[in-house]
């Protein structure tokens, strides 16, 4: 029998890695998408058809985490085996000048599916995405699933309600729930506001003459880089697991940002420190200095491994980078 999966945030980073590996594995997949002016379905158009070709399981539908009745409606309509809550405002810098839609969004979002789950008396398997984040000022290095949250931003308290608010469904309603607390998983698909993306579009620019400066935040911050393809794996092995967990996802590596700066800019033969300079702007109001994951737990009970090193990361995402750095070059010459 087909499985059947519903994910929110598909059009995200992760929600796109996360259809393309479920249709790999045989499943129908329903992705969530807010109703918008324009589409944002750039990250999944090489997978979807349209819903009337009879070969298409990716379905999309309108709906929102802040929409409770669209939500209960969505789960009656599909009834999923899985659903993988990836949907969030999930910008750190930005949670803080949008701290009550970000709490509604991926605080309250998360109560709105748990009740919806519960109210359409349905017992599908739930994935909630957690965020290294919640261990903000870290009280031990590395972090594992029991050291304690200190969030530091109004997207880290989202998240720990949201944590918490899965463990209490688990516990309450015997509902398959777990938390992946993953830590920082980049790739070219991830947005270009984030800090790595900026970083490999910034550089590949600067390399073909497109730009000159890139104006970074804090450099010394330190955080544990994966590759999202990696990560959106050990999702899925935590939903066919006998029990619901939860389970840090890391690489049990730490890097600062300088660190990223330099080997992005190395990789292009170019001087990091031509080129960027110190914006203020970009500072948190709270900082976390240092996040470090000891993924032993998922390593030990899922199998899960990460295959894909910091370097080889980087240059993924400039050699992406730079392919569309170079067809910008090419418009801009076409005087388009």
């Amino acid at each position: 029998m087909t499985k059947r999966a519903l994910i929110t945030g598909i059009t995200g980073q992760d929600g796109s890695y996360l259809a393309e590996l479920l249709l790999e594995k045989g499943y129908e997949v329903h992705g969530v998408i807010r109703r918008s002016s324009s589409f944002n379905t750039q990250r999944i158009d090489h997978i979807y058809r349209d819903a009337h070709d009879p070969r298409s399981r990716l379905f999309l539908v309108h709906g929102d985490l802040s929409d409770s009745s669209a939500l209960n409606t969505i789960l009656r309509q599909v009834v999923p085996d899985e659903i993988y809550n990836l949907g969030a405002q999930s910008h750190v810098r930005v949670s803080f000048d949008v701290p009550e839609y970000t709490t509604d969004v991926t605080a309250i979002g998360t109560i709105r599916i748990l009740e919806a789950i519960r109210e359409a008396g349905i017992k599908p398997k739930f994935y909630q995405a957690s965020s290294s984040e919640m261990f903000g000022k870290a009280v031990e290095t590395p972090q594992k699933e029991t050291t304690p949250f200190h969030p530091r931003s109004p997207y880290a308290c989202a998240k720990v309600f949201a944590y918490y608010a899965t463990v209490n469904y688990r516990e309450a309603y015997n509902l398959f729930a777990c938390n992946g607390i993953l830590f920082n998983h980049e790739s070219e698909r991830r947005g270009e506001t984030f800090v790595t993306r900026k970083i490999t579009r910034a550089a590949t620019r600067i390399k073909l003459g497109l730009q000159d400066k890139l104006y970074l935040g804090n450099l010394d911050a330190k955080r544990d880089w994966g590759y999202a393809k990696d990560y959106v794996e050990a999702m899925w092995l935590m939903m066919q697991a006998e029990k619901s967990d939860d389970y840090v996802i890391a690489t049990g590596e730490t890097h600062s940002v300088k660190e990223f700066v330099e080997a992005a800019f190395g990789y292009l033969d170019l001087d990091w420190q031509e080129h960027v300079e110190i914006d203020p702007w970009y500072y948190r109001p709270s900082e976390v200095d240092l996040l470090l994951g000891d993924a032993s737990k998922a390593r030990k009970e899922l199998g899960w491994e990460p295959r894909v090193s910091f370097p080889e990361l980087v240059r993924l995402m400039v050699d992406h980078d730079l392919v569309l750095a170079k067809e910008e070059k090419q418009l801009r010459e076409l005087g388009k």
